[in-house]
C-alpha cells in the first residue's frame, strides 16, 4: 500500500488546503445569493419598465462581477491542490470523486461563463427578454456548480455508490445515482446554498442601510432592502429545515461529529440539545471531569431530532472510543458497537490482507488470493482505521467542533428576528427612522460570513482525521512530498489570497460609495 508520512507534511497540507477554502468561501456564497436577487430585480424591471429597477440591478450586478472575479481565481487554486498535495486521494477515489467535478466544468461552469458575458455586456444589445434569461442562467448555473461541488463533499462525508477494486486497490463508481441522490450530499447541498442566500440577502440589507443612513439613493435603497429582507427570510426558513435533515444524517452516518457538535462525552437516553454553555477546557473522553461549566439544555431534543425518538440513546464520545453500545446499522439490524482499538486492528487486518493479496497475484497463487480476499472483504468495513496507530485521532476538536456549531445557530436565529424587523418596518415606512438598526445591518454583514464559516469548521473539523470518513484517513491521502515545499506555498497563497482580498474589500467599498448614478449606470 503506502508509506505513512510525517506529521509536518500531514499538517502543513491540510493548512494549506483548509486555508486556500476558506479564503475561497469567503467569495462564493455572496455569487450563489446575489445572483437570483439580481434576477428578480430584473425581472420586475422588464415587467414594469421603472428605470429605477434596472439603476438598482446594474448596480448589484457591479458589485457581483468583482466578487466573482476573485472568486475563480482562489477555486481553480484549490482544485489544482488534489493534484499537487492530494494526490494518493485523488489517485484511490478519482474515479468517484473526479465524475461530479468534471460535469461541474463542463456543464455548469461553462454556461454560468457564457451567459455572464450576456449579462454585463449585452444591455441594449440583445432584447430586454433575452438579457434576463441571461441573467437567470447565471444564477442558475452558479448553483448547478455548487451541486456538483458539494455532491462531491457529500460523498467524502459519507461514501456511497463506489465498490472497492482489489486488483487495483481504487475505489470505482458502480452507481452514479447514489453518489448524486445521497440524502448526505443532498442535504449538504440545499443546507449550504440556502446559508449563501442568507449571507447575500444580509449583505444587500447591509449596503443598503448604508445608502438609507447616508440620504443617497432612497429608492433603489428601500427596493433592495425589500426584496433582499423577504428572500433571505424565506431563505432563513429553509435553512432551519435543511439544518434539521443535516444534522438527522450526522446523527446517523457520523456519531463523532454529532458528539463533537454538543460536547457529548458520555451517551445518554433521552438526550438534550445544548442551547448554549462553556464545554470544561481540558477535558479528556476518559477523564472524571465535568462536560461543561455551564449549560442551558433543551431535554430530550437531541434523541428526538437525531433518531426520531426522545428516548433514543446518543452514543459520546467515550461510548464511540470504547464501544459497547447497541446501534441499529444500514440495514435495519441491531448490532453491538466495537471499540476504536478494534476497529484499529480490523482495519489493520483489512490492509495486510490487501497487500497478501497482490502478492498472491503476481505468483499467480489463486487459493492464497481466495483466502486473502475473504479476510479483506471481512474488514473493509473498517479499512481507513488501518492508517492510524492511535485511537484517539478519531476524535476531532470538540471546543472548536461544539463552539462553531452554536455560533452558527445562534447567528443563524439573529438573522431571522433582523429579517422580521426590517420587514415589519420597511412596509410601516419606519426603517429610516431607526438607524440603529440601520447600523446594527450594516454590522452584520461581517457576522453573515463567521456563521457561513463556522458552518463549514464543523462539516470539516468535525470530521477530522478523515479525507473519506471512516474510508481514508488525512495521514494517508496526502503526495508523498517535502514538507517544506508546502509550507512555502502555504506562506506564498497566503501573502497572495490575502493581497486578493485587500483589493476586493477596496473595490467594493469604492463602488458602492460612488453608487449607481456616479458609476457609469
Amino acid at each position: 500500500m503506502i508509506e505513512h508520512l510525517d506529521s509536518a507534511l500531514v499538517n502543513w497540507s491540510r493548512a494549506q488546503f483548509a486555508l486556500t477554502a476558506m479564503y475561497h468561501w469567503l467569495f462564493v456564497p455572496l455569487t450563489l445569493g446575489i445572483t437570483f436577487i439580481i434576477a428578480f430585480m430584473e425581472t420586475l424591471y422588464v415587467k414594469t419598465g421603472d428605470p429605477e429597477w434596472k439603476k438598482a440591478t446594474k448596480f448589484w450586478m457591479t458589485l457581483f462581477g468583482i466578487n466573482f472575479a476573485i472568486g475563480v481565481a482562489t477555486g481553480i487554486i484549490l482544485e489544482f491542490e488534489f493534484g499537487t498535495n492530494w494526490s494518493y486521494y485523488s489517485w484511490f477515489v478519482g474515479d468517484i470523486f473526479g465524475a461530479p467535478l468534471a460535469i461541474e466544468g463542463i456543464m455548469a461552469f461553462f454556461m454560468e461563463s457564457t451567459f455572464i458575458a450576456i449579462m454585463f455586456f449585452g444591455w441594449n444589445k440583445v432584447s430586454k427578454k433575452f438579457h434576463l434569461v441571461s441573467t437567470w442562467l447565471v444564477a442558475i448555473g452558479s448553483n448547478l456548480s455548487a451541486l456538483w461541488i458539494l455532491v462531491a463533499n457529500g460523498w467524502m462525508q459519507f461514501p456511497t455508490g463506489m465498490q472497492f477494486n482489489p486488483d487495483t486497490a481504487r475505489n470505482e463508481m458502480v452507481n452514479f445515482w447514489d453518489v448524486i441522490l445521497s440524502p448526505v450530499a443532498i442535504n449538504k447541498f440545499l443546507h449550504t446554498i440556502t446559508s449563501a442566500y442568507v449571507l447575500a440577502a444580509l449583505f444587500v440589507i447591509g449596503v443598503s442601510a448604508w445608502f438609507l443612513l447616508k440620504g443617497r439613493e432612497q429608492v433603489m435603497a428601500k427596493r433592495s432592502i425589500i426584496i433582499a429582507a423577504i428572500f433571505g427570510l424565506l431563505s432563513s426558513f429553509f435553512l432551519v429545515y435543511t439544518g434539521d435533515g443535516s444534522a438527522y444524517q450526522v446523527a446517523q452516518k457520523q456519531p463523532m461529529k454529532l458528539a463533537a457538535m454538543e460536547g457529548l462525552y458520555n451517551g445518554k437516553t433521552e438526550a438534550g440539545i445544548v442551547a448554549f454553555g462553556i464545554p470544561t477546557p481540558g477535558k479528556e473522553f476518559d477523564d472524571d471531569k465535568e462536560e461543561f461549566v455551564f449549560k442551558f439544555e433543551i431535554p430530550q431534543l437531541l434523541s428526538f431530532l437525531g433518531f426520531g425518538d426522545t428516548e433514543a440513546f446518543v452514543p459520546g464520545v467515550k461510548d464511540l472510543m470504547e464501544g459497547g453500545f447497541e446501534y441499529t446499522d444500514e440495514n435495519g439490524e441491531k448490532q453491538i458497537a466495537i471499540s476504536a482499538v478494534e476497529k484499529i486492528e480490523k482495519g489493520k487486518l483489512a490492509i495486510n490482507a490487501l497487500e497478501e493479496y497482490k502478492d498472491a497475484m503476481e505468483v499467480e497463487d489463486a487459493e492464497k488470493q481466495a483466502e486473502s480476499l475473504k479476510i479483506f472483504n471481512e474488514n473493509f468495513k473498517y479499512f481507513g482505521y488501518g492508517f492510524l496507530n492511535d485511537p484517539e485521532s478519531i476524535i476531532p476538536n470538540v471546543p472548536l467542533t461544539f463552539y462553531s456549531f452554536h455560533i452558527m445557530v445562534g447567528l443563524g436565529f439573529y438573522f431571522i428576528i433582523l429579517f422580521v424587523a426590517v420587514i415589519i418596518l420597511i412596509f410601516r415606512g419606519k426603517l429610516v427612522e431607526k438607524r440603529w438598526l440601520l447600523r446594527l445591518a450594516i454590522f452584520t454583514i461581517p457576522l453573515a460570513y463567521i456563521a457561513s464559516m463556522s458552518g463549514w469548521i464543523v462539516a470539516e473539523f468535525g470530521r477530522q482525521p478523515w479525507t473519506i470518513q471512516d474510508l481514508l484517513p488525512a495521514v494517508a491521502a496526502v503526495s508523498q512530498i517535502d514538507a517544506s515545499a508546502v509550507q512555502i506555498t502555504f506562506w506564498l497563497f497566503t501573502v497572495i489570497f490575502t493581497a486578493l482580498l485587500i483589493a476586493e474589500l477596496k473595490i467594493m467599498i469604492k463602488q458602492i460609495k460612488i453608487g449607481p448614478k456616479k458609476g457609469g449606470h
